[in-house]
């Protein structure tokens, strides 16, 4: 049932009247962007906290999976906390653990608890994000419209992934790495400031108690991706399963899911349903996230491996890369705004789009992949992977919720989070850095025998220097042939998008008003109260 379309202007009871009605969204809009810059470790300042903390790459990298999973399993009680608590409370909660979360992290050098300190910021900066967002989505669209919603979202959201890296990397520069974590403490000070001074503590409906909710299966959820990240983030230092701790890891993970799934079957409202994996179209959804979202780990991985060690490029100078990302998956959300809003194309197709810009931008940097090319030649092809992430993301949020019923849809959006942002990255990541350690091997057996044997005997011979140069040559090699397999992998899922280009649905659902929500899970609840008390008797 759609929300009835609001009579006279938009207003926001739980903002203080001394705020004007116009510029009530916007101080909502403030707070959560700082929301968003938020994370447990940054790592824009990579180097700099491993080199400080003698720490590896692996150990900085887990603790942002670990915030990545706190986001994605926190999705499930989402509406659950919206309906037991305040605004006012659920906002302070989040900046206040936010703000002690970022000082912990500054001092804590024990990993798992760091990790730990990492997923709590986690779950605190989705359910700030959630609070806020969901209160000014009349704002955005008075018939609650997700096709509306997902853009403006991902304005906010892929603005603050581009945002908080050059405010990082910018600090870290000039200052260290501790004052991005001071920037967030100050922004979190700001954020209650607002919340103390100009909002309400209110609630929009009846209180709703948090029963039912299978507290062991989201501590089994969110186990199972944290093992997963940590298996496939550490596997190539653990030299995979030739080392007893891999295959320790994995017989705990096979055991994880085997318990999941017992639960699922057995108990009365498991954390997740099982009834969420029988929609038709969700686990080839699912499947196809964790293709993309390995396609994208190139980002991550080659695209480093060719800055630092092919064009030797500082960390300032790459901010360049960030705007013209920032700016690129903008116009990306505009544009589907239009496409799906405005003039109501399939998001099938737009799927297809952004896989079309993905093409494009791996095979841009397939061809500059040289060390004589100037940085600008590089923009277009991340110009490309930033308005592709950002099509391909609106589009299958908007897909997601066409697919499934309500009362599944946030219990969808876990899993898909989980895959999304945590397990399909974390695999394509442990593929490419397996592929560049076979493929450096095998380019220096090959080309070591095409070296020149007079030159080489020349006395003196520069030794080091010509080693530098020609590692370096293996490398860059070795990404570019990398880059090509990826390119062969995404045109083949685009062939195969092309040949099911049939539209799942030409006419979107609309999301139901609140009150509707609220009364389908107290409804819920008391169904599984009255067979509770008839299985007594």
């Amino acid at each position: 049932m759609a929300a009835p379309i609001l009579n006279g202007p938009f207003d926001m009871p739980m903002v203080r009247n001394f705020i004007p009605r116009k510029a009530k969204p916007f101080l909502y809009l403030f707070m959560v962007v700082g929301f968003q810059l938020s994370g447990g470790m940054y790592l824009g300042s990579l180097s700099e906290i491993y080199g400080e903390y003698s720490l590896m790459r692996e150990d900085i990298l887990m603790c942002l999976y670990a915030n990545l999973t706190g986001m994605a399993i926190y999705f499930p009680l989402l509406f659950r906390m919206k309906f037991a608590f305040t605004n006012k409370s659920l906002l302070t909660f989040a900046a206040c653990g936010i703000l002690l979360c970022n000082v912990a992290s500054m001092f804590v050098t024990c990993l798992p608890i760091l990790w730990m300190i990492c997923f709590i910021a986690g779950f605190l900066k989705i359910q700030g994000t959630f609070e806020c967002m969901s209160n000014i989505q009349l704002w955005m669209s008075p018939n609650r419209d997700f096709t509306v919603f997902f853009p403006i979202l991902h304005i906010v959201i892929l603005g603050a992934i581009q945002l908080s890296t050059i405010i990082d990397v910018t600090l870290t520069y000039y200052y260290n790495w501790h004052m991005m974590h001071w920037f967030v403490i100050g922004y979190m000070l700001v954020n209650l400031f607002i919340i103390f001074t100009c909002l309400k503590s209110m609630m929009l409906m009846k209180r709703l108690p948090l029963y039912g909710i299978d507290w062991s299966g989201a501590l089994l959820w969110a186990a199972l991706v944290l093992q997963v990240a940590f298996l496939f983030n550490y596997g190539d230092w653990y030299d995979w399963w030739y080392s007893p701790v891999i295959k320790g890891l994995t017989t705990t993970i096979i055991a994880t899911a085997i318990m999941i799934i017992w639960r699922m079957q057995t108990i009365r409202h498991p954390y997740i349903e099982p009834k969420v994996w029988s929609y038709k179209y969700f686990i080839p959804l699912i499947i196809v996230t964790i293709l993309i979202e390995a396609f994208l780990a190139t980002e991550h991985v080659l695209e480093e491996v060719f800055y630092e060690e092919g064009m030797h490029y500082v960390s300032l100078s790459i901010l360049n890369f960030n705007w013209v990302a920032l700016v690129s998956a903008t116009v990306g959300c505009l544009f589907s705004l239009w496409w799906l809003n405005k003039m109501h194309y399939s998001y099938l197709r737009l799927i297809m789009l952004g896989m079309v810009f993905l093409f494009f931008y791996l095979v841009g940097f397939y061809l500059n992949i040289n060390q004589n090319i100037n940085m600008e030649r590089l923009y277009l092809p991340i110009a490309c992977r930033g308005f592709s992430c950002a099509v391909i993301s609106i589009s299958m949020f908007v897909c997601l919720e066409e697919i499934m019923t309500f009362p599944h849809f946030f219990q969808a959006l876990g899993i898909f989070n989980m895959v999304h942002i945590v397990i399909g990255g974390v695999i394509g990541s442990a593929i490419y850095a397996q592929g560049l350690r076979y493929y450096i091997t095998d380019n220096m057996i090959r080309y070591s025998g095409a070296i020149d044997k007079v030159a080489f005997s020349r006395s003196p011979f520069q030794f080091p220097h010509f080693m530098e140069g020609f590692v370096q040559q293996m490398q860059l090699a070795s990404v570019k042939q990398i880059y090509g397999w990826v390119c062969y992998a995404c045109l083949l899922l685009l062939l195969g998008f092309m040949l099911c280009d049939t539209p799942i649905r030409h006419g979107l659902k609309r999301i139901p008003a609140w009150t509707d929500v609220r009364k389908n899970v107290s409804t819920s609840l008391k169904r599984r109260n009255n067979k509770s008390l008839i299985e007594q008797q």
